[in-house]
């Protein structure tokens, strides 16, 4: 009982605990603010990467098609349907049927 008492009354221990409490759960960096932002920030990191990447590739499929103009009006053909004065276009949908 008497070490208790002692812990008690020393003003320096109880503000520590006080101050380690409130940092842990209270304060607006508490822990869990702490895991749930580094936690976004993995995640943008990953993001970040992933869009690098898919640049580098939009890149060179551009200079690809610019750099051939065969494969320019195939794609053009294909994605916008874009076609010839003369010739006509037909579009077709396919369904999946159950």
């Amino acid at each position: 009982m008497e070490p208790i008492k002692k812990i008690i009354k020393n003003y320096y221990l109880m503000v520590g605990a006080f101050f380690l409490i409130w940092l842990t759960f209270f304060d607006s960096n508490d822990l869990y603010s702490q895991f749930s932002l580094a936690n976004k920030l993995n995640n943008l990191d990953a993001e970040k990467t992933y869009y690098l990447e898919k640049i580098d590739e939009v890149k060179e499929d551009r200079e690809e098609l610019l750099s051939n103009p065969g494969l320019l009006e195939k794609f053009a053909r294909e994605k916008y349907l874009m076609k010839k004065p003369t010739e006509d276009l037909y579009v077709v949908v396919e369904t999946k049927d159950n």
